[in-house]
């Protein structure tokens, strides 16, 4: 009895849990988007009277977009992968907006060759 037992538990994974399949809070702006696209479906067809089937495209359009966003650029991805990615293809890969500007790999071979 004397003797003790540890038992690896885990205890420090932190989770941040899933819902619908989403990680995180990733589902409240998808659902935040549904609300919208129901109220914009709603207000099309029952207030500016256009017809339903068009007012459901265009209802759908503010959760597409969303659902796209978060499934493609946020849903198993690290954090911040989709700023760096836009950033990425803004400016491209590197640190300098033009690449011409950048020292040579080795600079000092065109002294040494008398080129300046």
């Amino acid at each position: 009895m004397s003797e003790l037992r540890f038992t690896d538990t885990n205890a420090a994974d932190d989770s941040a849990g899933s819902v619908w399949g989403l990680d995180g809070n990733l589902f409240l702006p998808v659902v935040a988007s549904a609300t919208t696209s129901v109220g914009l479906l709603l207000a099309l067809f029952s207030f500016l009277h256009v017809d339903w089937f068009l007012s459901a495209l265009i209802g759908a359009i503010p959760f597409i977009g969303t659902l796209s966003y978060v499934l493609l650029f946020k849903q198993g991805k690290p954090l911040g992968y989709d700023l760096d990615l836009f950033e990425l293809w803004i400016v491209g890969p590197g640190f300098s907006f033009n690449p011409q500007h950048q020292q040579p790999f080795r600079p000092m071979e065109g002294v040494a060759k008398g080129v300046s």
